[in-house]
């Protein structure tokens, strides 16, 4: 499934452990937007490894994308909307 992972965080430091956890499961479109494209497991991996950063203070939204609604997704300016790969290494 094509998921949106967006975030807000105040801290530097979490931010950049943030960036740096989902360089892991997708691709850094903006400065705090990641597309991913994972499977259920993958989904909760990346939850859990979220869970262990964020606090009260900083907000991450994660938008699940239906194959339909990845259809009419428009990328204006520069970039690429991420595609599935047929091999990730984690």
């Amino acid at each position: 499934m094509f998921y949106i992972v967006s975030y807000d965080m105040p801290d530097d430091k979490k931010r950049l452990k943030m960036a740096n956890t989902l360089l892991d499961f997708g691709t850094r479109v903006q400065y705090s937007v990641f597309e991913c494209i994972m499977d259920d497991k993958l989904i909760k991996k990346m939850m859990a490894k979220i869970s262990k950063i964020i606090s009260e203070e900083d907000s991450v939204r994660i938008y699940g994308l239906c194959a339909k609604c990845e259809k009419v997704i428009t990328v204006l300016g520069r970039g690429d909307l991420t595609k599935d790969q047929d091999v990730f290494i984690l």
